[in-house]
């Protein structure tokens, strides 16, 4: 329930330039909206799916569901009946029927300052179908289930839609986890591929993503599950090491972490490259499959209440829950949240600092903002590499105007004062996020005076891998 009127103390308005274009710009909207979501889901969600591209329309009812056990079995359903496809919506509709193919999806940041990469949505498109084209040619069709391991690269984000254009589901596994941790998720949704990565770096750590994948492929096989084929991208691999002895061939790039070099008034650390083993009876490279595919790929529509994806809970409160997203609610729920949570227009840079291992990655940085046209930030490093002041002269290179991070974070950051931040102008931000945990109030006052100079509404957000 909400309140009848707007707490009347202690409340910190938005300036009137940021309301007067605000998707919600009162109290008063912001009630309406509520009650009409309520007491109307059907004309309220209605109006969100005129936005996106059905193949047929809903048969049933728009929304269905029952909660309660001594009337049954629990379900919900939204627009039965109906078929779409998530990939078509957030690419394929912006690139032909919005004109945002030169658009830029991603702004995407490595770990090392100067390690970058800009990706519009036409470009984002065609990988995205070429990797399409490869799982098909591997063998994986609608409703096979797909693990991915990755970094956070823009290949992450390809991977998870490539598997939603062809009506596979993805379960991506965070990957800091272990070998353990992997092995017990793609047995527990009996994934058919892994798609994985070479390595990367988290600051000064080498994360060796292959021998961790393999080990977990290992521990599947001696439990008697085998994964048949694992798709390798070379993200780290120096080139000459790659073409000395190994069966796999060349890497994409060469990593700049792996050359000692003056860039921006620093000078870059020489990085031992990852070992990579490789096995050719299971191993695949992403790039000679990629190099020979096709960027024709047609969508497989997919039903409303079709499985999109499989994400696990953490495990920090008991033993791993694979929780399973459906097409249709999720798309619409996303889009929306975005839209109205975090104000979006289209000439916003959005940044998201979480992990797209977990469900504010999936739901805000890949599919809610791309549902939207929107231009996101991806950062593959950390917040204090190589120095505290890292996120603020991001903010400042991109230009980012809705920035979203968590209370963990701010109250690292906090730790070092404000003069680290004030060293960037930060100018472009227009609304903060915060997300993963509540905030304290210490935490709060500092983002909102210090990060946004107390011109900045905070949006305090709350969500569950079961939930969004």
């Amino acid at each position: 329930m909400i309140p009848d009127k707007a707490p009347g103390e202690e409340v910190l308005h938005a300036s009137g330039d940021l309301k007067k274009q605000a998707h919600i710009p009162s109290f008063e909207k912001y009630k309406e909206l509520y009650i009409r979501s309520v007491e109307s889901p059907e004309e309220f969600w209605g109006d969100v799916a005129k936005d996106f591209f059905w193949k047929t329309k809903y048969t049933g009812k728009f929304l269905d569901y029952n909660f309660d056990v001594t009337k049954g079995e629990i379900f919900v359903k939204c627009m039965e009946g109906a078929t779409t496809n998530i990939c078509y919506n957030v690419l394929d509709r912006n690139v032909h029927e919005r004109k945002l193919g030169d658009k830029v999806a991603f702004y995407w940041e490595g770990n090392e300052p100067g390690d970058e990469k800009t990706v519009t949505y036409r470009e984002l498109l065609q990988q995205v179908c070429k990797l399409a084209n490869v799982l098909k040619s591997q063998g994986v069709k609608k409703g096979d289930r797909v693990s991915i391991y990755m970094p956070m690269v823009v290949e992450l984000v390809v991977a998870m839609l490539a598997c939603a254009r062809i009506g596979a589901v993805h379960s991506i596994v965070f990957a800091g986890f272990s070998a353990e941790s992997l092995c017990e998720r793609i047995m527990d949704s009996q994934c058919c591929i892994l798609i994985t990565a070479d390595g990367f770096y988290r600051g000064d750590k080498l994360i060796g993503l292959k021998l961790i994948a393999d080990e977990a492929l290992q521990k599947c096989r001696d439990k008697s599950f085998t994964v048949e084929k694992c798709i390798m991208l070379k993200h780290l691999t120096k080139e000459d090491e790659a073409s000395s002895g190994s069966l796999s061939p060349p890497a994409k790039r060469t990593c700049p972490d792996l050359q000692q070099e003056k860039q921006k008034e620093r000078v870059r650390k020489v990085r031992p490259s990852p070992q990579v083993p490789w096995n050719p009876e299971v191993d695949l490279c992403w790039h000679s499959l990629i190099g020979g595919a096709s960027e024709e790929c047609e969508p497989v529509w997919c039903d409303s209440e079709d499985p999109l994806f499989i994400l696990y809970t953490s495990g920090s409160t008991g033993k791993p829950k694979g929780v399973l997203h459906t097409v249709s609610g999720y798309m619409l729920y996303t889009a929306a949240t975005f839209k109205m949570v975090f104000d979006y227009h289209s000439d916003d840079v959005y940044w998201c600092t979480a992990d797209i291992g977990w469900i504010t990655g999936h739901s805000y940085i890949t599919y809610g903002p791309l549902a939207n046209g929107a231009t996101s930030v991806l950062f593959e490093g950390l917040p204090t590499y190589p120095d505290v002041s890292r996120m603020w002269e991001i903010v400042d290179k991109y230009h980012v105007s809705k920035f979203y991070t968590a209370p963990t974070a701010i109250r690292l950051l906090m730790k070092y004062g404000s003069e680290p931040v004030q060293k960037y102008k930060r100018t472009s931000l227009k609304i903060l996020g915060t997300v993963g945990e509540p905030i304290n109030p210490e935490a709060w006052q500092w983002y909102y005076s210090v990060v946004g100079e107390k011109r900045c509404p905070v949006v305090d957000t709350f969500w569950q891998t079961e939930t969004v």
